[in-house]
């Protein structure tokens, strides 16, 4: 697992989901029957969120037992994890455990289709996931990501540097030659920061020439067909063959080999984030021996 989930983030997902009596059970009178839950992807996918899913039923006081690990490809109807204990515990994690796969399985399966889809063109093209994730729900965004054999963009602000037109608004020249001004902060930029690399999003390949000439280490290329990419991405490496080139805006599993064949080094985007969740089956068995 690359991110950590802690114990209050889990325990707060319980506790919003059940925060008193469930009233189901207890109407029922079934919460001290023994059981067994049973979880299995109803197709092919890549599993994510399996790991959570067994510490988020182990809180709940269940014997669980895993069959795979985040990252792995599943067969449909394949087994990935069990959970034994009382009926009362195994309905308080039942709906969490399995929304939690199947957002996270939905989000590895797409990082999947789309990583293959570059590699079968550019071999060395990695796909980094942007911090366009749903508030509160980054580790697992993020962690579903690399399960599915993407890197992570930016986990936030604090972690790198990356100027947008909307930082070069506010820089003290006019807005046409906001990028010119960027320009020629760049030696300080690097003296102020040096242990991080400075990188921008350019719209043009005027404007991609220029922070490149300046010296800036990654040039992310925003919105750009994939010929004017193509173009931009022989141009900058003639300028310096170890610069650092991004595509971001628009790419997606459909595109994401178009957008590879240009030569670029990283595809940004956050299209993994948003698609249909992948469909787990969980089953319940009443275990013999159980007092009526």
């Amino acid at each position: 697992m690359h991110f950590t989930c802690s114990d209050s983030w889990l325990e707060g997902l319980l506790a919003d989901d059940c925060p008193g009596l469930d009233l189901t059970v207890e109407l029922l009178g079934i919460g001290a029957a023994q059981g067994i839950m049973r979880f299995a992807p109803k197709s092919d996918c890549v599993i994510s969120g399996v790991e959570q899913a067994e510490l988020l039923l182990r809180k709940c006081g269940l014997d669980v037992s895993r069959a795979a690990a985040n990252g792995q490809k599943l067969q449909a109807w394949q087994p990935c994890l069990e959970a034994t204990g009382p009926a009362a515990a195994q309905h308080r994690g039942w709906k969490l455990a399995q929304t939690l796969m199947e957002y996270m399985s939905g989000i590895a399966t797409r990082c999947a289709h789309m990583v293959d889809q570059a590699r079968a063109v550019n071999p060395g093209v990695r796909v980094a996931v942007t911090r366009k994730n749903f508030p509160g729900a980054k580790a697992v965004c993020l962690e579903a990501a690399m399960d599915g054999g993407a890197i992570v963009h930016r986990q936030n602000l604090s972690d790198s540097i990356l100027v947008f037109e909307q930082h070069r608004a506010f820089l003290p020249c006019a807005p046409q030659a906001s990028l010119r001004s960027l320009a020629a902060m760049m030696e300080k930029l690097h003296a102020r920061s040096p242990e991080h690399k400075i990188s921008a999003e350019v719209d043009s390949l005027e404007q991609a020439m220029l922070v490149a000439e300046a010296g800036i280490d990654i040039v992310q290329c925003e919105k750009f067909a994939c010929e004017l990419l193509a173009e931009t991405v022989g141009a900058l490496r003639s300028v310096r063959d170890n610069i650092v080139i991004l595509a971001a805006g628009g790419i997606n599993g459909d595109n994401a080999a178009q957008f590879a064949a240009t030569g670029v080094d990283v595809l940004v985007t956050s299209w993994p984030y948003f698609g249909k969740p992948a469909d787990i089956k969980v089953t319940m068995e009443k275990l013999p021996n159980n007092p009526e």
